[in-house]
């Protein structure tokens, strides 16, 4: 890729300019894999930051995402046997797309309140629709804010996140909103089960996740590194609590909880040939406990615990014969830097 930045203003005000020829993922490791031949998927980006943007303290940036997928004729197996281009849904036909995102974001504090929030639309056209065989027209948005209060040692956060479902698979407008590549930092970030885990999408399609591992959006992607985007999805609803205490400078205990909604879910009940399914995802509760043995990044040990109460919209994906409503995860993770 290239990249032409800039700022000025006392670095008040920067801007990128930027162009990427995405490569292909290693699957198991996420890392960039230099011996494959790159894909036919480009990326140009255009945006610029402007610190104290109308509110003092509260740094804005607007950003405009041109994606240009060519990848219709492709066919990518991943290292694990499973195919990942086209996916394997509906038509099961490879596709070309173009999608601009056009977006607004903002990171700072008003007041006392911190704030972290993004607003993206998508809009653009996919050549080939999985339902339909006929080129659709593109048209999803998304919308994420967090709002934190800081007491002494203790922060308290509030969080919330729309994106927008497909609510007719079968049109010629697709409104399900998915991102280029996402790792969100957000509701509890990868100690959340839901954004952790990779959740199959059975009965649906095949070797298709209705989330990605480290990713929150409903895409119902064959995977989030090796596929390609996909705007027929349910979209998603959240809505959370969190807080994260600083018992130390070495130590900090942090807990969330999330509740999560399906947006619309007309296209699960299309690929699922069903004649309704719940939208209530279910209730997402975590908990991390982080330590930092030299009061610095170098290194850091965290232990987390998650447990996803699963909701009507959920139980309904999956036949569970024991009938149980509760799925749990207990990770322990290690970061070293050097």
């Amino acid at each position: 890729g290239i990249r032409l930045f800039g700022n000025r203003d006392n670095n008040r005000f920067q801007y990128n300019l930027a162009a990427f020829m995405r490569l292909e993922k290693d699957t198991n490791s996420g890392l960039n894999d230099p011996t494959q031949a790159p894909r036919s998927d480009w990326v140009f980006l255009a945006n610029v930051y402007r610190q104290d943007f109308l509110i003092p303290a509260l740094t804005s940036q607007f950003t405009l995402v041109y994606n240009m997928n060519r990848e219709r004729d492709d066919v990518e197996i991943d290292d694990n046997g499973f195919p990942v281009r086209p996916a394997l849904l509906g038509t099961l036909r490879g596709r070309n797309y173009d999608v601009l995102y056009v977006g607004y974001n903002a990171d700072g504090r008003i007041g006392r309140i911190n704030l972290t929030a993004s607003l993206y639309g998508a809009f653009g056209e996919d050549r080939n629709s999985f339902f339909t065989d006929r080129p659709a027209d593109i048209r999803a948005f998304f919308g994420a804010t967090e709002l934190s209060y800081d007491h002494d040692w203790m922060r308290f956060r509030l969080s919330g996140l729309y994106a927008s479902g497909d609510g007719d698979p079968f049109d010629n407008t697709e409104s399900g909103f998915d991102a280029i590549f996402e790792n969100p930092v957000f509701a509890g970030a990868d100690t959340s089960y839901w954004i952790r885990q990779t959740i199959p999408f059975a009965g649906g399609g095949r070797v298709i996740s209705v989330n990605g591992r480290n990713g929150l959006l409903n895409s119902l992607r064959s995977s989030k590194e090796q596929g390609q985007s996909n705007f027929n999805n349910p979209g998603l609803i959240l809505t959370g609590l969190g807080a994260d205490f600083d018992l130390s400078p070495e130590v900090r205990v942090s807990a969330n909880a999330n509740h999560l909604w399906f947006e619309n879910t007309s296209v699960l009940q299309a690929l699922r040939v069903e004649g309704s399914i719940p939208r209530d995802i279910g209730f997402d509760l975590s908990t991390a406990a982080t330590w930092r043995p030299n009061a610095n990044q170098n290194l850091v040990f965290r232990l987390s615990a998650a447990a996803l109460v699963a909701g009507d919209g959920f139980r309904d994906l999956f036949d569970n014969l024991g009938q149980d409503r509760v799925y749990y995860s207990v990770l322990a993770n290690a970061v070293l830097t050097y």
